[in-house]
């Protein structure tokens, strides 16, 4: 992946790009791990006091998007990764890429995530990027293991 790793950066999302993150959502693969969004609740939720949204480009193609949330003064609320082509190791480039930015530019000390119970891939990524579990919660009847990174 050394490639993706030259080619890979974040920048802050653009409006006309809500319609392709609805669609990566709506992949069979994607859409039962997460609560899938419209391209209209993408643009209400990115106009949200403290939502960032940032678009992952490898090779200056959109292959993926962040969700995150600032909470506090020193923790980020990684509230969604999405990737459009899956198991190419992109993902744990740009999750790496996206705790960088949450450090050096938004000055933060901590990110926090939940992820279902039952996402052993996600889990496992996370879990390898050095984040741990400190809490569960529930959302409509599935379990949510919250993981947590200090940074």
């Amino acid at each position: 992946m050394t490639e993706a790793n030259k080619a890979l950066h974040l920048r802050p999302s653009k409006g006309n790009e809500f319609l392709r993150f609805s669609e990566m959502e709506a992949s069979q693969d994607t859409c039962q791990m997460i609560i899938p969004y419209t391209a209209e609740k993408h643009k209400s939720e990115s106009e949200k006091p403290g939502v960032i949204y940032l678009s992952i480009l490898v090779d200056n193609t959109l292959s993926g998007f962040f969700i995150l949330a600032l909470d506090g003064d020193s923790s980020v609320e990684f509230k969604r990764i999405v990737i459009a082509d899956k198991g190419k190791g992109i993902g744990q480039l740009a999750i790496r890429a996206m705790e960088a930015y949450c450090k050096d530019t938004l000055h933060k000390a901590r990110i926090w995530l939940d992820v279902f119970e039952d996402n052993a891939r996600g889990q496992h990524i996370y879990a390898k990027l050095g984040y741990q579990p400190f809490s569960t919660s529930s959302f409509e009847g599935r379990t949510l293991l919250l993981m947590e990174k200090s940074l």
